[in-house]
């Protein structure tokens, strides 16, 4: 059983990837960095959850489209 994602991660992720789904991919370190320049997060600790978190729903998106 995974860990329980908070509101504030998941009003965040919801936001970003719905301004930029176009600029992040199914990649954790690339989507970390888009994650750092679209948003002001104050510590890396919260970044790195927010990009695991949209890593997670590109990945799922993506698996929808194919089937």
């Amino acid at each position: 059983m995974g860990r329980i994602k908070t509101v504030l991660i998941k009003r965040i992720t919801r936001k970003l990837v719905k301004e930029h789904r176009q600029d992040f991919k199914t990649d954790f370190e690339a989507n970390k960095q888009l994650v750092g320049k679209y948003a002001s997060i104050p510590s890396n600790k919260l970044r790195n959850i927010i990009a695991g978190y949209v890593t997670r729903m590109i990945k799922s998106k993506q698996e929808v489209k194919e089937i």
